[in-house]
């Protein structure tokens, strides 16, 4: 072999190594970054109470833009309170005559808020806050009005109030018809990753159950009996829990034979408190299958509460399987004069993925704002430093 010969294969296998090299380096890069991207669920309810967000297209974008940088990935739109809906409804105009909220009369607050959310990536979850309430300090408003039947009852007789909200009958089918076909008209209507009840949808509280309706239904499955006065009276208390358990996995079907990659989520009371108050069993729908993620409301002002309460919602103690990853905690933010601390919102976030948890939704979107936005900075800089992949996709038909 010559010495030009040599030299060019030396070149040669210098070529060859820094190839294999350089596509090391790439490769490693590549899986490093992929594996850098958490999946996780960072989500925030979006309410149009002590909040403006809603009040204009130029605010909507604003606030996503917002979400985008400081990287959540999930909102919850509120679109059904206090006997009005927060997007133009047939159903409600059909049967009171309010298409909508007049407050955004001639426009589509939820259609605005769909396109500039999944501008940035963000997926939207309408929120049905009001659920099976009526009205809030309104003697049962402009639904229990027109449709006195509906009313739910107490014991006593008297329109069932629990802590200032006035309720509808959850038992009663008309009621629940009424309900889906709120919550079906938003899933065929727009493209959304999902629809979300909460601590009012599927409820009721234990202390109602008395109307004339449903006492004759319970005297139907009850050999004539009449419900027990006890309104805690176990059997009793199940027989009505069983009921809205059957109302959520009717839901859940038909939200899925209209669009079966929609979500159906819900934001329950934290367990076993939901049960025995709101008749909330919440680890049924997901051990049978008609829950795909739960918030529950773990709002709670001190880290030893929050703790406790998230030790008693474990899979383990729920009797649900560990690898379903649908659990995610619902943390208080913000809500009137309370702002949480920066102190505690770092406790709180390490404490979910010290837990397992891979995310968490916050009431609600203003306390990320307060203070020239510095709880919204201090996940930023610690927590959310990276962005989140979504376990699911994000709907553009």
């Amino acid at each position: 072999m010559s010495l030009k010969e040599g030299e060019e294969l030396v070149r040669f296998r210098f070529i060859i190594l820094m190839t294999m090299v350089l596509s090391l380096v790439t490769f490693c890069t590549t899986k490093t970054g992929a594996e850098a991207n958490p999946t996780e669920i960072r989500g925030v309810w979006l309410t149009n109470v002590d909040s403006r967000i809603l009040d204009s297209r130029a605010s909507i974008a604003e606030a996503m833009e917002f979400l985008a940088r400081h990287h959540f990935n999930v909102v919850f739109p509120v679109v059904w309170n206090d006997a009005k809906t927060l997007y133009p409804s047939a159903v409600m105009d059909s049967l009171f005559g309010i298409p909508i909220d007049p407050r955004y009369e001639g426009r589509d607050p939820l259609a605005e808020l769909i396109e500039e959310a999944h501008r940035w990536n963000i997926a939207v979850i309408p929120w049905f806050e009001y659920g099976f309430s009526s009205s809030y300090k309104k003697d049962g408003g402009v639904i229990l009005a027109q449709k006195p039947e509906w009313a739910a009852k107490d014991r006593d007789g008297n329109l069932m109030t629990k802590n200032g909200f006035e309720w509808m009958n959850a038992y009663h089918p008309e009621v629940q018809k009424f309900i889906r076909l709120l919550v079906l008209e938003v899933v065929k209507k727009y493209d959304i990753e999902g629809v979300q009840g909460d601590d009012r949808l599927p409820a009721q509280p234990i202390e109602g159950g008395y109307s004339a309706y449903t006492r004759n239904r319970y005297a139907v499955d009850h050999e004539g009996n009449q419900p027990p006065d006890d309104y805690r009276d176990p059997e009793w208390q199940r027989w009505r829990a069983n009921i809205l358990n059957d109302f959520g996995r009717e839901l859940y079907t038909q939200v899925k034979a209209i669009k079966p990659d929609v979500l159906v989520s819900w934001a329950p009371s934290v367990y076993p408190w939901s049960y025995d108050e709101y008749l909330q069993d919440w680890p049924a729908w997901i051990r049978d299958g008609y829950a795909d993620y739960v918030f529950p409301q773990c709002y709670r002002y001190e880290f030893e509460q929050y703790k406790y309460t998230i030790e008693m919602m474990m899979p383990g103690k729920l009797g649900i399987d560990a690898d379903r990853k649908v659990l995610f905690p619902g943390v208080l933010m913000n809500v009137g004069a309370y702002v949480m601390s920066a102190d505690y919102l770092s406790t709180i976030t390490g404490y979910n993925r010290a837990q397992g948890f891979a995310g968490e939704v916050f009431f609600f979107y203003e306390g990320l704002r307060k203070n020239n936005d510095q709880l919204a900075e201090l996940l930023l800089r610690t927590e959310y430093r990276k962005k989140a992949d979504l376990p699911f996709a994000i709907h553009r038909r």
